[in-house]
């Protein structure tokens, strides 16, 4: 029999033995899209319900379809900002809590059991970044496991007994294809390990106390935020959620312009950054330029752009509110607790990576320009978010050049020499004010001290006379009760002095930085456990 003739009997082989968590399609489509070699459609069912098709199959079993959805998420074939809401009612539909109930009743003639309720609702539900339910694995029975085991195993049962029958039809072809399906599939292999290796890279050191993961950098979004433009509101809508900017509201002021506390109808509670005169220097072109790259600014570790708003005499910008405040505030005790020496040491690490994504990973080299400790916001859990890109710029793609400014801007006391000397901006700019942060972490002093005595007022000259003398422990903040081994401080403070030098051909780069700091936050794990 010829491999022509075979063929309408599979198909029908096929459509009999399908196992019940498939079926074909008849619905109108909603919305379609496509993620790799997959075409997938939201349909309409009756009863405000929808169904999903994959490649013209309907999948009739929930939690495949969840299994479906949850990929095409995490692949980013679908992203929250942009789905339609027949998405977001299939999200709700195949994976929230009480989905299996309410899916199966409007298939019943599907022959599967429902499935348990389990005891811990927080394992059934929970919210992704589109404000809907969890895309994350529901846990389920064994016995309910097992049962949609059985039907996903029988249908490679009907497909091997298929290819017995056609097998001596296309012996004669199947070794042709073999060789030239060989080098394929040694590419995709390949391919396949490198990208598991980058996405297990950040995932290799679980959390502890004392050992944090490395750096997410361009692989870790802000969690739980959504992009710009998402946060639309007219002049009139900012004053009623400011009251009219009233000094009750303000958290404080930056590089931009004053920032203000404010809630949004829904409850969301944003930071609004009021721009001051100054910043109307440039044309609404550029302030929109900067805006949109900003927005494009994707890190856990910095502060999110929400949205903006540029008519009149007002320019704002929207960003997400961070509510534990500064690192400044929390060195001059002045929210009751004092950092301990881990949570300082997580708090540079934090830095470091958000200024690595800045220089490297942004879509252009962003050089921020005015790295301090007030510019650091603390959230909840201690961990470090970048603010204030009022001074922010893009420099070059080559990291090694410069980008030439007619003013100096920033903060007395965190300022590269050369740059000020030449007005020549580098991502080496930041370095420097970097080591200077990383010094004022340590000691808890600010770069300029003009209440102490001439010797002290300049504190990273003080710090590095104490380290020559052997005095490193008059350093540290007198306020940390942590044990901090000699080593470990001594390798804190070259880095940061390596930071700080006065050329920038003599400072690492701040992808170096980070690299040496997790190694001697590992350092200082171990001889914590030591004691």
């Amino acid at each position: 029999m010829s491999p022509s003739a075979l063929l309408p009997a599979l198909s029908v082989l096929l459509l009999c033995c399908s196992p019940p968590a498939l079926a074909f399609v008849s619905e109108p489509a909603l919305s379609r899209a496509a993620c790799r070699d997959d075409q997938f459609v939201v349909l309409d069912a009756s009863d405000g319900l929808v169904n999903l098709s994959v490649n013209g199959v309907l999948v009739q079993d929930s939690v495949l379809a969840c299994q479906k959805l949850r990929f095409y998420f995490r692949s980013g074939c679908l992203r929250c900002g942009e789905v339609s809401d027949a998405w977001r009612v299939a999200v709700k539909q195949y994976c929230g809590e009480g989905s299996e109930s309410s899916h199966a009743t409007s298939h019943q003639n599907v022959p599967r059991k429902l499935l348990r309720q389990s005891t811990d609702n927080s394992s059934r539900k929970d919210y992704d970044p589109c404000g809907g339910l969890s895309l994350h694995e529901n846990n389920q029975d064994t016995s309910d496991s097992s049962e949609n085991d059985d039907h996903l195993l029988a249908f490679p049962g009907v497909i091997l007994l298929c290819c017995g029958l056609m097998f001596p039809c296309f012996h004669a072809e199947r070794k042709e294809a073999s060789r030239n399906d060989a080098a394929s599939i040694q590419r995709n292999t390949i391919e396949s390990v490198s990208s598991y290796e980058v996405s297990m890279s950040s995932e290799k050191v679980p959390p502890t106390p004392h050992r944090i993961p490395p750096s997410p950098s361009r692989f870790a979004p802000s969690p739980q935020v959504a992009r710009v433009g998402s946060v639309n509101l007219s002049i009139q809508q900012i004053l009623r959620a400011t009251q009219n900017f009233s000094p009750s509201f303000k958290l404080g002021e930056g590089g931009f312009g004053m920032v203000y506390r404010a809630v949004l109808p829904n409850g969301t509670v944003v930071a609004v950054k009021r721009a001051k005169k100054d910043q109307f220097a440039g044309p609404r072109d550029e302030f929109s330029n900067e805006v949109d790259l900003l927005a494009k600014i994707d890190h856990r570790n910095l502060v999110r752009l929400l949205g903006f708003t540029d008519k009149g005499n007002e320019r704002i910008i929207i960003t997400e509110y961070v509510p534990n405040g500064t690192l400044r505030e929390h060195l001059d005790g002045q929210h009751g607790r004092v950092l301990d020496f881990n949570q300082r040491l997580e708090i540079a690490i934090d830095v470091a990576h958000a200024l690595t994504y800045l220089h490297l990973y942004a879509e252009k080299t962003i050089i921020h320009r005015d790295v301090k400790s007030s510019n650091i916001l603390l959230t909840d859990s201690y961990r470090a978010k970048v603010s204030d890109f009022g001074f922010a710029r893009s420099g070059p793609s080559d990291t090694e050049k410069t980008h030439i400014s007619t003013k100096v801007k920033g903060t007395a006391g965190y300022l590269d020499p050369e740059y000020l000397r030449t007005y020549q901006l580098t991502p080496k700019s930041d370095v420097f004010s970097f080591g200077i942060l990383l010094v004022e972490i340590l000691s808890a002093r600010r770069p300029v001290e003009l209440k102490r005595t001439p010797e002290e007022r300049i504190t990273i000259r003080w710090t590095f006379k104490k380290f020559n003398e052997g005095n490193i422990r008059e350093i540290l903040d007198p306020l940390l009760e942590d044990h901090v081994d000699d080593e470990v401080l001594e390798k804190l403070l070259s880095l940061a002095f390596q930071c700080a030098a006065p050329t920038r051909d003599d400072r690492p780069t701040m992808k170096e930085v980070g690299e040496q700091l997790w190694e001697i936050r590992k350092e200082y794990g171990k001889s914590i456990r030591k004691v």
